[in-house]
């Protein structure tokens, strides 16, 4: 479970980089920047000390890619400017932790305990409580309905992305394959990509590509490729290699209340009270689960 524990971390820090440098180059360009940065920093490790584009489940990691990378980040990207990092956050990472423990169910036929299912309740309601009364009335109601239909949809791809990894890792294992979580990032990376540059050339299609960035969005985009694409769902691979995603999921979803002191910092945003009962049930939601896992 340290691996779902440095998701949260790193998942905590994206949405705040991730804002700054969709402000500065547009979502479509600090998306499609941010995926180039960690393919090529995975693929330097992936090439290097794992299995390249190698392995019986590169199709898995592919279409997981394609579909949390590309479709959920795009959409994660739309829906920041619109609703802010952290009522973004929160709607994608809950309805994201949602949709996969549902679809593992269906699919997989991975099922939760009641224990387990209560944790992830209290760790989800603690979630909301901290945050949905804060980040409610700082939205413009015309970004409301986009932002919101952005952030579901960016939830519904990053919930289904983490199934299909959890197949691909169960695809390798029936044939002893190993896969290290940075070759599964990388080759996760690959379908992202793909779908950020050809959502890119499509809308933009006036411009010969993406523009490379300022020397001031640099920093921005750096942070977010380490912390998002790079370090975090490498730490994410590695969590669902051993523990199902209805489990992952939730821990990972308390990434926004990690937000708030760096959204503070950074966007002059202040928690109310009812933030912290929300941090104290959702960290004994997240304990719960650590310990029933």
């Amino acid at each position: 479970m340290i691996g779902a524990l440095g998701t949260l971390l790193c998942f905590a820090l994206t949405p705040v980089f991730a804002r700054r440098a969709a402000v500065l180059l547009g979502s479509l360009e600090a998306n499609f920047w941010r995926l180039l940065v960690a393919v090529v920093l995975l693929g330097a490790w992936a090439h290097g000390f794992g299995l390249g584009l190698g392995g019986v489940a590169f199709w898995w990691f592919f279409v997981g890619g394609l579909v949390g990378f590309g479709v959920g980040g795009v959409a994660m990207f739309q829906s920041l400017p619109r609703l802010g990092s952290n009522l973004s956050t929160l709607i994608v990472q809950c309805g994201s932790a949602i949709v996969a423990a549902t679809l593992e169910w269906l699919w997989l036929g991975t099922r939760l305990s009641l224990t387990q299912v209560a944790c992830v309740a209290l760790t989800l309601g603690g979630i909301i409580l901290g945050l949905l009364p804060r980040s409610l009335p700082r939205v413009a109601p015309a970004d409301w309905a986009e932002g919101l239909g952005w952030a579901v949809l960016s939830a519904f791809g990053q919930g289904i992305g983490a199934v299909v990894s959890r197949k691909a890792f169960a695809a390798a294992a029936a044939w002893h394959q190993l896969v290290d979580p940075g070759t599964a990032a990388y080759q996760r990376g690959l379908g992202g990509l793909l779908f950020g540059a050809v959502f890119v050339l499509v809308l933009r299609g006036r411009q010969r590509g993406p523009q490379p960035p300022p020397g001031r969005a640099w920093p921005w985009v750096m942070g977010n490729a380490l912390t998002g694409p790079v370090l975090g769902v490498t730490c994410f691979q590695w969590a669902l290699r051993t523990t199902p995603a209805g489990i992952v999921q939730p821990i990972v979803a308390a990434a926004p209340l990690l937000t708030i002191p760096f959204a503070a910092w950074l966007e002059g945003a202040r928690p109310r009270v009812s933030y912290y009962l929300g941090a104290l049930l959702a960290v004994a939601g997240v304990t719960g689960l650590l310990i029933l896992r």
